[in-house]
């Protein structure tokens, strides 16, 4: 493309990222609810409008408990019916198809309600928040979103611990699917690890009510499972939580070059006890936070409003996402660099969302107390006109994929090697992810949960485009497979149960040592697998799917023939640049001009 061309995108790009800091609106477009029925079928989406596979989850009914006998009643009737259920939050955030109970096909060629798909939903359970102020745990329904919960704790004196940074979550979510913070200390970055107890609703005999209420304490072996469920072992109803007294912290963004990183990452996690790190490598640049706890009597009322999380107007999140397709199209990786440097310099300007006395940046530290400065989400409660978080599937805003790699901390830094050594063969190729929020490296400590960590671990996450129709191939399509096969197989890092394509849980269970102490604890609390569906069952066991022409261009699959990409389109089944073992679909104009002649 030329330059005037690419000059024009540019300065789209710039107005685009600052009209936020001018707009001033009075309505918002909030979350629509993840169910959706008429009066023959009910549809279960995520938040995003889609699933890893694109598949429609469907189910027969749906049912909205509002307290733990309800619930158990809901169970109940499940079981009688001999019927297949999952429990569905408020939010569906998660990317694999953990909620979705059966295919299909199974439900529409049933016609005697056996084996049929029934979703109990925990959106109206979200009432009971009991804080014991003197052994310093809160009791919290399954269903109170994450928002509430922190300001009630913080309201009566207190803080939760190891808290994600994104709060468009339910408790029994979190729980579900392993989310996490980000340190090494205390107990812990892992939302699960601070944990007490948990009540679970699980299948019964006829003669207990066909459902019952286990109460699992911490000398359980059953709440080392239940701590991760996936949500296969029956329905969460309470959850006990350990707190501690309120505190403020102090936070920093170092945005510094990358030169170091493989040797910096450990070290940085032991000084400070929320550090993470933001890498973006197509710009050499590390972002480390210095975070760290400071005296309740400090100066300072902050807040953390990650810009990714804010509300958008929506014709900004539709602009962009238009520049990014205009650019994909012609597979402008200049444009792409452009992008990334505004965006880049868009976050430092920003301090990526950190305000002062909670209204604007003015300089660091930014200090503030800890259910402010760690958890963020403001899209989902806009006020403001035509808004909304930007991937509101109801508009044409932002769509993309979310890989997350687990990796113990003693093979990160030879990870981060070969990732450089990727990158330095074209540093361009990179300027995809770094649109998005680069590198995100973050820390979570060794945990006793069955499907949790067994050392402490780094944690990535790295978002890029995804195309709206499957089958087209996306611009350096290879980088970001090669870049998860490095993860996934060369390092054997564990994939968050909630995010990744499909390729990411292939031979899942292998990596976790504890494994069939999981599956026991699954046999046991739920012998006919009523909780088990055929799509959580495809992530539990990393089952390998049937390969189709173009599945390896959204991780369905990996390639081993051309035809698992886009061989009409330039793409072609070749071997890693820096991981020989891996295979990618790589775009190759000679390729594709000598096809176009056959």
């Amino acid at each position: 493309m030329g330059r005037s061309s690419t000059n024009w995108i540019w300065w789209i790009l710039c107005v685009i990222h600052t009209l936020p800091l001018f707009i001033k609106t009075i309505h918002g477009l909030t979350p629509q609810s993840p169910i959706q029925c008429n009066q023959t079928i009910c549809t279960l989406q995520n938040s995003y409008g889609t699933w890893n596979d694109r598949k429609i989850c469907y189910a027969l009914n749906v049912t909205y408990p509002t307290n733990e006998e309800e619930l158990r009643l809901a169970v109940s009737y499940v079981v009688q019916n001999n019927l297949k259920a999952k429990v569905v939050t408020k939010f569906s955030h998660t990317i694999p198809k953990l909620s979705c109970p059966l295919q299909q096909q199974n439900i529409i060629n049933n016609n005697n309600n056996v084996n049929s798909a029934f979703l109990i939903s925990t959106e109206k359970y979200n009432s009971g928040i009991e804080i014991d102020a003197k052994n310093l745990f809160v009791t919290v329904d399954s269903g109170v979103g994450l928002r509430p919960l922190i300001d009630e704790v913080e309201k009566n004196g207190f803080s939760l611990g190891g808290v994600p940074y994104w709060e468009g979550v339910s408790v029994g979510g979190v729980i579900s699917t392993g989310a996490h913070g980000s340190s090494w200390w205390g107990k812990g970055g892992a939302f699960h690890d601070h944990v007490l107890g948990i009540n679970l609703v699980v299948p019964a005999s006829k003669s207990e009510g066909y459902a019952k209420v286990l109460r699992l304490e911490p000398n359980d072996p059953l709440l080392k499972a239940a701590k991760v469920s996936l949500g296969v072992l029956g329905a969460i109803s309470k959850v006990k939580l350990s707190i501690e007294p309120r505190f403020k912290r102090s936070i920093t963004y170092n945005f510094t070059d990358d030169t170091d990183i493989e040797n910096i990452y450990i070290d940085h996690a032991k000084k400070y006890e929320f550090a993470d790190i933001t890498w973006y490598p197509s710009r050499n640049t590390a972002v480390y936070r210095y975070d760290f706890r400071v005296p309740l009597n400090t100066s300072g009322d902050g807040h953390f409003d990650f810009i990714g999380f804010q509300a958008n107007p929506i014709f900004i999140s539709e602009s962009v996402r238009g520049a990014e397709k205009l650019l994909e199209n012609m597979r402008s990786t200049k444009g792409k660099c452009l992008t990334a440097a505004t965006t880049l310099g868009f976050k430092k300007l920003t301090a990526n969302g950190l305000k002062n006395n909670g209204l604007i940046f003015t300089g660091y530290p930014v200090i503030g107390y800890q259910g402010k400065m760690q958890t963020s989400g403001s899209c989902l409660y806009s006020t403001k006109s035509d808004t909304s978080c930007a991937w509101d599937p109801r508009i044409k805003g932002l769509f993309f994929y979310e890989s997350t790699a687990i990796f113990p901390a003693s093979k990160f830094k030879d990870f981060i090697i070969d990732v450089k050594k990727l990158r330095d063969i074209d540093p361009q190729k990179f300027c995809g992810i770094d649109i998005y929020n680069g590198i995100l490296i973050r820390y979570i400590k060794a945990s006793d949960a069955y499907l949790g960590q067994i050392e402490d671990s780094i944690v990535i996450d790295f978002n890029y485009y995804r195309a709206n129709d499957p089958f087209t191939p996306r611009l350096n399509q290879d980088v970001w497979e090669e870049l998860e096969q490095l993860a996934f197989f060369k390092y054997g890092a564990k994939p968050h149960w909630a995010k990744n394509r499909n390729l990411a849980f292939l031979g899942v269970q292998k990596k976790y040592p504890k494994f069939n102490l999981f599956i026991e604890a699954k046999n046991k609390l739920d012998p006919q697998s009523v909780f088990s569906g055929d799509w959580s069952d495809e992530i539990l066991y990393g089952k390998d799917s049937i390969k189709y022409d173009g599945c390896a261009l959204e991780g369905q699959c990996i390639c081993s023939e051309d035809r698992h990409c886009s061989p009409q389109k330039g793409y072609y089944c070749k071997n890693g640049l820096v991981y020989n073992e891996a295979r990618v679909c790589r775009y190759s104009s000679t390729s594709a001009s000598l096809d176009s002649l056959q």
